[in-house]
């Protein structure tokens, strides 16, 4: 457990609690549109869909970008051994996150009157844009609060000949989140070049400035909870950091797709963005390697859970899922349809979300003096969540795939035709599962608002495994490099499934009204990539907990030198 010495990240505390309260809106309108996909006509013309979606979607942007600032907010002196530059500053970006936020939510019910609030060419209010619906105004400030947190982070680093490799991505993240946003901030009126620059800030602005940071931040957090050796973290994030701005780059060009660009961007798209699990892999080999370069049990069990959960659902979500249908002769069927989501859930909660509650439960305990709180609720938050979230990205995939084949193979009607009713169970589903993830939210906010608040009884206290419980067979025994890779392997070859299922589209059969292929293939990959997911992240637990609180062979050490 590491001292707090440093009193301006008690500013990082701010970050926290706003994202936790974002989070759980978020939550609460995702559950509501959910329920709409069952019965349209709730709410109908009050609280319409597409408004309810946009706001669902844009409060998952700020959430998790209040986590990721407050992790870097946390850490900042840890890695640098300083105080925090300029602590008004950061209170400035504080409100400037509020002050945006509050105008986002407010904003959103402009589009339904047309309402964009045109001057000098510009859309102040708002703009429309998938995932980039705020108006010019909050895009300033957003731009303002970037360049704030970059030129605070920057100036708490110390020289550069100082430092490490986790420094070299931070700054990099930071700097290219301020400056990436830019692509953001203006607006074209030929619909094809504004698509065109909106990916900038869909692919790389997210899938790869926040991969960086992401990748810096998992890092330092494994050195933090397991005091693992700085220099081969920092290879590991030198690697990653490389290959997510190499595959990313050219990789963004799959979207091109969609947008009249050259033909010949298909290829080089499809290429260079099927690369982009190398990186992914890289950091969930690196997670096991620190996870158990110790025989130590998790002193921070809820804070490393939710690391795991981040990083195996990278590798699920935006690896093998956006793998599947990064390809053109895949993206053509799964594009704009139930397909996306499912890979979109899995990689922005998993990936992003899931990191800033882990930096979370590992900073607010030591921020409030919480030592020895009770970790019960953050396990079981954890696997409602992680439960939830696999079971709405299946709902989502199994029923994308109805929907590809009757939508775009068969061309028939949404509410007039086959199409709606023959999705309806799995628009059950997902409020079902939902609620789930729900209930799970809801105990991991409560937990983290009043950690350090509540006094932990007796009961609580969690009893230490037996010296020899790290030498059991089966699934509490330790796991093996080997079998790992097996886990990892497994995960791959069911993706291969879903991506074969894929491309079935666009046989001859399928397309004269033959789904078997397609459903028997999804019906395989799916359930079987998201059981395994849940099956390894278990065993992954499972043999961490069943560790002795000392190696036997530091026990002979440490007695050895307290008879010195």
């Amino acid at each position: 457990m590491i001292k707090i010495e440093y009193h301006t990240q008690r500013l990082s505390l701010r970050f926290f609690l706003l994202m936790l309260v974002l989070f759980l809106f978020q939550t609460l309108f995702g559950l509501l549109i959910a329920t709409q996909h069952v019965d349209p006509r709730l709410l109908a013309g009050i609280a319409n869909f597409n408004i309810l979606r946009a706001e669902h979607t844009n409060l998952g942007i700020l959430w998790i970008l209040s986590g990721f600032i407050g992790t870097i907010l946390f850490i900042g002196p840890l890695l640098s051994r300083r105080e925090l530059a300029a602590p008004w500053l950061i209170r400035v970006l504080f409100y400037a996150l509020v002050a945006v936020t509050v105008w986002n939510v407010a904003t959103q019910s402009l589009a339904a009157d047309g309402i964009a609030g045109w001057w000098l060419g510009q859309p102040w209010l708002q703009e429309g844009l998938e995932y980039l619906e705020a108006g010019r105004a909050a895009d300033v400030v957003i731009f303002i609060g970037f360049a704030i947190l970059a030129w605070v982070v920057l100036r708490t680093f110390p020289p550069r000949r100082d430092w490490n490799e986790i420094h070299w991505g931070l700054a990099i993240g930071v700097t290219a989140l301020t400056f990436v946003w830019l692509f953001g901030v203006f607006f074209v009126e030929r619909l094809d070049l504004q698509e065109y620059f909106r990916w900038y800030v869909v692919h790389y602005w997210v899938e790869g400035v926040w991969e960086v940071i992401h990748i810096s931040l998992v890092g330092f957090l494994l050195v933090l909870m397991f005091k693992a050796d700085v220099k081969a973290v920092g290879y590991a994030v030198f690697w990653g950091v490389a290959m997510v701005w190499l595959s990313g780059l050219i990789g963004n060009a799959h979207h091109y797709f969609w947008i009249g660009t050259p033909a010949f961007w298909q290829f080089w798209g499809s290429l260079f963005s099927a690369l982009e699990p190398l990186p992914l892999v890289f950091c969930f080999w690196h997670i096991y390697l620190d996870a158990h370069q110790d025989g130590k049990p998790l002193d921070n069990a809820p804070a490393f859970y939710f690391i795991l959960g981040s990083v195996v659902l990278e590798q699920v979500g935006a690896g093998i899922l956006g793998f599947t249908m990064t390809f053109a002769l895949t993206n053509v069927w799964s594009h704009g349809t139930w397909v996306t989501p499912s890979h979109a859930h899995l990689a922005m909660f998993g990936t992003f979300g899931m990191l800033g509650i882990a930096a979370a439960y590992y900073a607010v305990p030591l921020l409030r003096g919480a030592k020895d709180f009770d970790q019960r609720l953050g396990k079981v938050a954890f696997w409602l969540v992680l439960t939830g979230m696999l079971g709405i990205a299946f709902a989502f995939a199994i029923g994308g795939t109805v929907q590809v084949f009757l939508y775009r193979s068969m061309g028939l009607n949404w509410f007039g035709g086959q199409v709606f009713p023959a999705m309806q169970l799995f628009k059950v589903l997902i409020p079902l599962f939902g609620l789930v993830f729900a209930v799970g939210a809801g105990l991991l906010v409560y937990d983290l608002l009043t950690l350090g608040l509540r006094q932990r009884s007796p009961a609580a206290a969690e009893s230490r495994p037996a010296p020899d419980a790290f030498h059991r067979s089966g699934w509490r025994s330790a796991l093996k490099g080997a079998e790992a890779s097996l886990w990892l392997m497994g995960m791959w070859i069911f993706g291969a499934i879903i991506t074969l299922g894929l491309l079935s589209f666009n046989l001859d059969t399928v397309a004269a009204g033959d789904p078997t292929i397609p459903y028997v293939l999804a019906g395989l990959g799916y359930p079987g990539l998201l059981l395994i997911t849940l099956l390894f992240v278990w065993r992954f637990l499972a043999s961490l907990a069943a560790r002795p609180a000392v190696r036997p062979a530091k026990v002979a050490g440490l007695a050895a030198a307290r008879g010195s």
